[in-house]
């Protein structure tokens, strides 16, 4: 997943050509888009640009391996409301324009599991939930709703960034 603080196409900073993933447009905004031999060009010429995307592909890559252990491990509604969170960091309003299939398919799950952990979280006050849009209404109760993995993955980031950088 990314957002205001991303980048698509990491596997050009490791050196490859191609990719088996599909990017996904979540909710509207923009983007900027460059050519990859321009890209490659530009990184050459800005090392600090370098530097920071190849921090970001360990931020994606830690991100990934918490993820698929969450998926594994915690239920529908912990899930969902972890997905909320970040998919809300990253949007930065409080609509969230998301489908149950689309959460579904991101929760490796059923539309019929979505629909119900959803329906758990608007009993609860946490969110409401209309026809392909979610409202965040109380972030703090939905963090903790949220399995522990949000909580680590924000640690975890808010960390790296307080480290002091070696190289430059």
């Amino acid at each position: 997943m990314a957002g205001k603080e991303g980048f698509v196409g990491l596997p050009l900073i490791a050196g490859f050509h191609t990719s088996l993933n599909r990017v996904v447009t979540q909710a509207e905004g923009t983007a900027f888009r460059i050519e990859a031999k321009a890209f490659l060009e530009t990184l050459r010429q800005c090392p600090e640009l370098n530097r920071l995307l190849v921090r970001y592909s360990q931020e994606t890559a830690m991100q990934v391996t918490q993820l698929a252990a969450c998926n594994r491990l915690h239920e529908v509604d912990e899930r969902l409301a972890r997905w909320l969170l970040m998919s809300h960091d990253r949007i930065g309003s409080d609509v969230l324009p998301l489908t149950q299939e689309f959460l579904a398919q991101m929760l490796g799950t059923r539309r019929s599991s979505v629909s119900v952990a959803a329906s758990i979280l608007q009993k609860a006050g946490l969110i409401y939930y209309n026809r392909g849009n979610v409202t965040i209404l109380d972030r703090a109760a939905l963090e903790e709703a949220a399995c522990e993995c949000y909580a680590i993955m924000k640690e975890q980031l808010a960390k790296w960034k307080q480290e002091p950088q070696l190289l430059r």
